[in-house]
């Protein structure tokens, strides 16, 4: 039996997000072993992505880094996402892919608190502009896993179509 087009289109989310997740992790073993040798602590700050402004610690080890970053857009609300972020390449210009989740927990005065759980996937370049120092540019894709809406009334279904999200950062190295 055919699959009808809208069939389709409501399972195209999923079948992406897993066709990014078999890349990543395809591009994580391929990932040049070069630069597997530094380890390197590095703060950061960011715009876009999973808030207005937020700021960033990282640890990188070799092509891969484990990244926290927690800011806010509207300083009614808390954003923070843990992804696992991989470097394609060992260039002062460099492709990075990674995978993780964000989560977001907003207060409306007078309304219990709300939140989200969203799957999120950075891919973008990183450039070192000078030394010790590199900005990110990346594209996000997310798809929300769950949500809490402050209205307990309120029960639409949760919308899983990828979002993409523009986000920049500037990053320092601390050792």
């Amino acid at each position: 039996m055919p699959i009808s087009l809208s069939r389709f289109a409501q399972r195209l989310p999923g079948v992406l997000l897993l066709v990014l997740a078999v890349a990543v992790a395809a591009l994580a073993v391929a990932a040049p072993t070069s630069a597997q040798s530094r380890d390197v602590t590095r703060l950061g700050v960011s715009v876009g992505g999973i808030s207005t402004f937020g700021v960033i610690v990282e640890y990188e080890t070799g092509a891969h880094s484990w990244e926290l970053n927690v800011g806010t857009w509207s300083f009614r609300d808390l954003s923070a996402s843990l992804i696992r972020r991989w470097r394609l390449s060992d260039r002062a210009v460099l492709p990075t892919v990674g995978l993780g989740l964000w989560g977001v927990v907003a207060w409306v005065p007078g309304e219990r608190p709300s939140g989200v759980l969203v799957a999120r996937a950075p891919i973008g370049v990183e450039w070192q502009v000078i030394e010790r120092s590199s900005l990110t540019i990346d594209v996000n894709l997310n798809r929300a896993l769950w949500v809490r809406r402050a209205d307990p009334d309120d029960e639409l279904p949760l919308n899983r179509r990828l979002v993409p999200l523009p986000g920049a950062s500037w990053r320092w190295h601390t050792r």
